[in-house]
């Protein structure tokens, strides 16, 4: 006797959704130990993430890098970078922004926390030619290391405009946010058309944390609100046609569960190549109280018909499997 057509589906669905059940999920906290603000890519054909180590800023001296076949496993490669490699920096290594130009992995970090600028410290870039390292200080200096338009100079993204090839870094914090461009072998900022090196671009509520996505022709430019010791950090965007802007607040998409942990927020995207999007970010655990007790977490980024982004569900299962084919 041959089974009627529904029910056979009704079977598949049954089937497929006790699969999902039992696939492997990578659970949150994806890495061990305290990590912050997470730059999440594919490089060479492994997902990679490089966090800020989290403890007191005279204990950030190095940043680790963690790298995956498939967003599960994870494999940790230890002191990347240190302040051994880089003579100007002496504690707060923060915030890494990584990207592959020319066979080189130039990795753009913050050092010393700054108050003014007469201190030493700002922005710097090491390159290396794995995204594992060892890095070495590619100009013996920051490239940045003054406040420009009010902006501290830590928090930076470097990213690669598609429309025009122009690479350009956005930064700031003290509520403050520049866009500036870079020059090919990323060792000098260079003049936009009317001469000026740093543009402000800060929109409302912004506190630190940019980030710049670019989808179907639009700009996505996020960044962190709120307090980062404290339960309310959340994410919030704004969408522009072009990376000076201007850009259209929109609103928050990360922010705290109180059933699940607090002070979300400093994240980058990850975009995998079976096309689906995630949401890179640290979090605080309940319970936890002390400012550097925080963890790196993975959930899925999801857009709607109109291209907004969807506000972010925070789990503690994780994601999916996603491996990348060999």
């Amino acid at each position: 006797m041959t089974a009627k057509p529904a029910v056979v589906a009704l079977l598949l669905v049954a089937s497929l959704a006790a699969a999902a059940a039992h696939q492997p999920r990578a659970g949150n906290p994806i890495l061990p130990g305290w990590y912050a603000d997470p730059e999440a890519h594919v490089f060479a054909g492994e997902y990679w993430i490089h966090p800020t180590y989290s403890a007191r800023y005279g204990q950030q001296v190095f940043m680790d890098a963690f790298s995956s076949r498939d967003l599960v496993t994870w494999t940790k490669h230890e002191r990347i970078i240190d302040t051994a490699a880089v003579k100007w920096a002496k504690r707060a290594m923060w915030a890494p922004s990584i990207v592959e130009k020319d066979g080189w992995y130039y990795l753009f970090f913050g050092a010393n926390d700054i108050q003014s600028d007469t201190q030493p410290g700002g922005i710097g870039v090491a390159r290396s030619r794995s995204p594992g390292g060892p890095f070495v200080d590619h100009l013996g200096k920051p490239l940045i290391d003054k406040f420009h338009n009010g902006a501290q100079p830590i928090d930076q993204m470097v990213f690669r405009d598609p429309a025009d090839g122009q690479w350009y870094i956005v930064y700031g914090g003290w509520r403050h946010c520049n866009i500036a461009r870079l020059n090919a072998d990323f060792t000098a900022i260079v003049p936009f058309a009317d001469g000026s090196l740093y543009k402000e671009i800060t929109p409302t509520g912004y506190v630190e944390g940019a980030f710049m996505l670019i989808k179907d022709g639009k700009y996505y430019f996020m960044w962190s609100e709120g307090g980062w010791t404290g339960p309310n950090y959340a994410v919030a965007y704004a969408i522009g046609d072009s990376p000076l802007g201007p850009f259209e607040r929109i609103g928050k998409i990360l922010q705290q569960d109180s059933t699940v942990a607090t002070g979300a927020g400093h994240h980058s995207v990850l975009h995998s190549p079976s096309g689906k999007w995630y949401i890179a970010y640290h979090r605080r655990p309940l319970g936890e109280t002390d400012r550097d007790h925080r963890v790196v977490s993975l959930d899925e980024l999801r857009f709607d018909a109109r291209g907004r982004i969807e506000p972010v569900r925070i789990t503690r299962e994780g994601v999916a499997a996603d491996p990348i084919a060999r």
